[in-house]
């Protein structure tokens, strides 16, 4: 029997910084197969546990790690991008119908 893992399980301190660092993994894990949806889930749980961390637990995240949350969090799912596709090739095809 497989044991069920609990869902609001309080992280100690260094759990968490692996947690974060954990999920912005896997969320560019699924961007690079291109798989949007599941991208944008995990950048959520990402940045939601992010903002829990002290500053002293942010630096201890890699560099390369914040920027690509930051980056792909203001540029690919910002609040200007309603469902994520307003691109001009999404807009160009819908028009032509």
């Amino acid at each position: 029997m497989v044991a069920k893992k609990k869902k609001n399980k309080e992280l100690k301190d260094k759990d968490k910084v692996k947690e974060v660092c954990r999920r912005i993994r896997v969320a560019r894990s699924y961007w690079d197969a291109h798989n949007n949806a599941a991208c944008r889930g995990e950048r959520e749980k990402a940045l939601v546990l992010y903002e829990t961390l002290t500053p002293e637990q942010k630096e201890q995240i890699p560099q390369q790690l914040k920027v690509w949350l930051r980056y792909r969090s203001e540029k690919y799912f910002g609040k200007d991008k309603p469902n994520g596709m307003a691109t001009k090739r999404f807009l160009h095809k819908s028009k032509r119908k």
